[in-house]
This record gives C-alpha cells, structure tokens and sequence, in this order.
C-alpha cells in the first residue's frame, strides 16, 4: 500500500475529519478480475471527488456504463504522489479541470467478495470546487463524456446502478447515500 495512515491524516489535518463507512459487496468472477487488475503496484484505493461548478456537480461516465448513467469521477494516486498532487492529476484527466479541495468528507473499507477471496479496497472522498479548464478531458481509454448535473440527478443514477448486476456500481451508489447527508445544507446541493 503506498497510501500511507500518515498521508490519510495529512488530509484530515488540512481538510476535517473525515466520516468513516464499510460496505461488503458480492461481486462475479469477472468483477472480481477485474476488480484485481487494477491493482497494480498493489492498489487498493481510489480517491472520488464530488465537484461543484456553477451550482451544479461534474460527473463522468465510463465506456461501459449504458446511456444515462454518470457518476463522481474517482482514480488512484501512483506510488510516491501526494494526494494533492494524485488529485490535481486525476481531475485533469478525467475531468479536464483544476480543482480547489473543500472538505475531506469521507473514508471508506470495502470488501468486494467471489467465493472464498476478498479484495480490501479503501475510498477516500472530497469536496471540492471546479477552479478552471476547459473540460477537454485526456483519459479518453477510461471515460466517455463529462457533463453537469443537478444534485438530484445522482438519486437517479443510484437507482441506475442498483438495477444493474454490478458489485462496484453498487457501492458507487452506497458512497453517493453516504455523502449525501454530509453534504447537506452545502450549496449546490437545494
């Protein structure tokens, strides 16, 4: 692992305690699989950000995600980044943009279980405000499109990926019910 406690606490520091949830989800073999392969240099995390801009929230879609269906983008830090420098480089790949970090809102434990294996897979969620770019995302391989979205819009693509038989989009709604209420009273989110 080369997110370190120290690191996590870094964050927390600059940013506020974070909330803490753990989830369990059974996942298919193929999931599991491919759950594994993106583990390299033993990765076991990823770092999601819930952007602002313009009073609304930017979100991602994937290349296998089915028409409608967005989210929050997330990616990993590579081995010996700092997460301000991991963040700044995910939020110009995925997203095209520089952003301004808020508020460490949340850190999670998931389990994502095929049989008798488990992959231990950590989230680390922040606030943070869209400060410019032009929205040319460069991680053409991993997403789509990019687009706003109203706060509401996330209630429906939750639903989206309940219906779907997919363990990981499963959590990615179970994150979103968990921020929601940290985020509450936060503009962009009436």
């Amino acid at each position: 692992m080369y997110v370190t406690d120290a690191m996590i606490q870094e964050m927390a520091i600059r940013f506020g305690e974070p909330a803490t949830e753990s989830f369990r989800y059974k996942v298919s073999v193929e999931e599991f699989d491919r759950i594994g392969r993106s583990q390299k240099f033993r990765r076991n995390h990823d770092v999601t950000l819930y952007v602002r801009k313009d009073g609304k929230w930017l979100v991602i879609a994937k290349h296998l995600y089915p028409s409608g269906l967005f989210r929050s983008m997330s990616g990993g830090l590579e081995p010996g980044e700092s997460f301000n420098d991991g963040i700044a480089r995910e939020a110009r790949e995925e997203l095209g943009c520089r952003v301004d970090i808020r508020r460490f809102l949340l850190k999670t434990r998931v389990e994502f279980a095929k049989l008798d294996e488990v992959i231990v897979w950590r989230s680390f969620i922040f606030l943070a405000d869209y400060r410019d770019g032009d929205l040319d995302y460069t991680d053409t391989h991993e997403i789509r499109e990019v687009r706003h979205c109203a706060w509401a819009d996330f209630d429906r693509y939750g639903a989206m990926m309940r219906r779907l038989p997919v363990g990981g989009l499963h959590y990615r709604a179970a994150l979103h019910d968990a921020v929601k209420p940290l985020l509450t009273g936060e503009p962009g989110t009436e």
